[in-house]
């Protein structure tokens, strides 16, 4: 009986060994690249509205929510993402945020601060450009 615990062990810990080391020595994924793409984005056309919040989401949200609203990685969340879609999070919510900031609560990106110099009417381009880019990538 102590001869079978004995062989039993001595294969058990060859085994927890094995997995020790192949995932000590096995190559590690990495995620990708601070400041890169979080989702790929369709752009369609743009006209009004959505052409202005285009230039203003370029100039006020682009440094952290990437270009064309994509997110950045270690930055911000892309914002075409079904998180952000109009039953989730609708339009006035994207202005309180703009104006008063907003705790990170979907996302470990951290506090998104207050976005100086936009005015309420930017807000209303940004969110025209925001929701366009969504309904192009099937979020409505």
């Amino acid at each position: 009986m102590a001869r079978k615990f004995l062989v039993i062990s001595a294969v058990l810990s060859v085994v927890v060994l094995g997995v020790l080391a192949w995932a000590r020595f096995s190559p590690e994924e990495s995620g990708p690249e601070p400041g890169a793409a979080l989702v790929a984005v369709s752009v369609p056309e743009m006209t009004g509205a959505a052409l202005e919040g285009a230039v203003l989401f370029k100039t006020n949200c682009a440094a952290c929510h990437g270009e064309n609203a994509a997110g950045r990685n270690e930055f911000g969340p892309p914002l075409v993402h079904k998180i952000y879609e109009p039953g989730h999070h609708a339009d006035p919510a994207f202005l309180l945020a703009a104006m008063r900031g907003v705790r990170a609560h979907h996302w470990p990106f951290g506090d998104m601060p207050p976005v100086e110099g936009v005015s309420e009417q930017d807000v209303e381009k940004i969110v025209a450009y925001v929701r366009t880019l969504q309904r192009a990538n099937g979020i409505n």
